[in-house]
């Protein structure tokens, strides 16, 4: 019997990169909407109550309008956007930080799909503030660096435009006032008492992204090196085919730098535990469309399915 799910916002970035992870699938039937109904919202009502599961690939304020259209109890929603990660009563669909988070995804019928620079973070400051290696009310700081495609179809266009900003070939530093939509889910889900400082660069590659980071070894409780902290990430994410914990990253690393491109079209994500005896840096390293969105909405599918985890997705 084959699965029936609906793509709402189907013809977004994210919503073509999840319809592509289901070319080859014979487990499931695709509900279509005509373009010229793609807004009309009692075609989008009937056609989201007649699947068994809908991924909402939409702006935040179409994402809580999808969700309030909804009269069959039976229907799972996937939404992708920022709209429900910290809500009562909503899985956040991060598999790999606790046997708690999996089993609310296998579980439950509403499952918010993490951000691609929460992504980074909460795969590296969850297991400090769970494993109690870091206090929450630590002053915690991050920086990223990822690809335009992040952007969404606007900036993509922007970005390829021949005639462009000469700004656009240059990195760039935005959020500056320290005001991020991913921030809240960051510091909820983290277990942190306050907002972390996060400093993302915008840079001049189509997608993969790197989120880091930096601590003082003196705050840390139980681990005070590299190798320590790098040990304790290794067996915290133990048997996770999706998150990978570089056992030597300095045999790897090209030139001994971190590349942000270097993970585009994988869909896992890599960890890094670099630095010294006195400070250490932690990175993500993963693609901002794969582990970092679409791929992270498949995975999740997968395990709601009860199929094979990395089915329809490279690894």
């Amino acid at each position: 019997m084959k699965t029936k799910i609906f793509i709402d916002g189907s013809e977004g970035t994210t919503g073509l990169r999840i319809f592509e992870r289901f070319e080859g699938r014979d487990d499931i039937e695709l509900l279509t909407i005509s373009k010229e109904l793609r807004k009309d919202t009692n075609e989008r009502k009937r056609i989201i109550n007649q699947s068994e599961i809908t991924f909402l690939c939409l702006p935040d304020a179409a994402a809580k309008e999808s969700v309030s259209l909804i009269e069959n109890p039976d229907v799972c929603i996937i939404d992708t956007s920022t709209a429900h990660r910290t809500e009562p009563g909503w899985a956040y669909g991060f598999p790999e930080l606790s046997s708690a988070h999996r089993t609310a995804i296998s579980t439950g019928k509403r499952i918010a799909v993490p951000g691609c620079h929460a992504t980074g973070f909460i795969a590296l400051a969850y297991p400090l503030i769970s494993g109690g290696l870091l206090s929450a009310d630590y002053p915690i700081s991050a920086f990223s660096i990822t690809g335009y495609s992040g952007g969404g179809k606007k900036m993509i266009e922007e970005y390829k435009d021949s005639n462009r900003n000469s700004q656009l070939s240059s990195p760039r530093e935005y959020a500056l006032s320290q005001q991020h939509k991913h921030l809240k889910e960051m510091k909820t889900i983290s277990g942190l008492s306050r907002e972390p400082l996060f400093s993302p660069i915008l840079a001049d590659y189509y997608s993969g992204m790197v989120v880091s980071i930096p601590v003082y070894t003196e705050f840390l409780k139980g681990c005070k090196s590299p190798l320590d902290l790098r040990q304790y990430f290794m067996e915290y994410y133990k048997g996770q085919k999706f998150l990978q914990v570089v056992s030597n990253p300095e045999e790897i690393l090209y030139g001994g730098m971190l590349a942000g491109n270097t993970l585009s079209g994988w869909d896992g994500l890599k960890i890094y535990v670099t630095g010294n005896q006195d400070r250490i840096l932690l990175s993500a390293q993963f693609d901002n469309l794969g582990k970092g969105a679409s791929g992270a909405a498949i995975q999740c599918l997968n395990i709601i399915l009860g199929c094979e985890e990395t089915k329809g997705l490279s690894l």
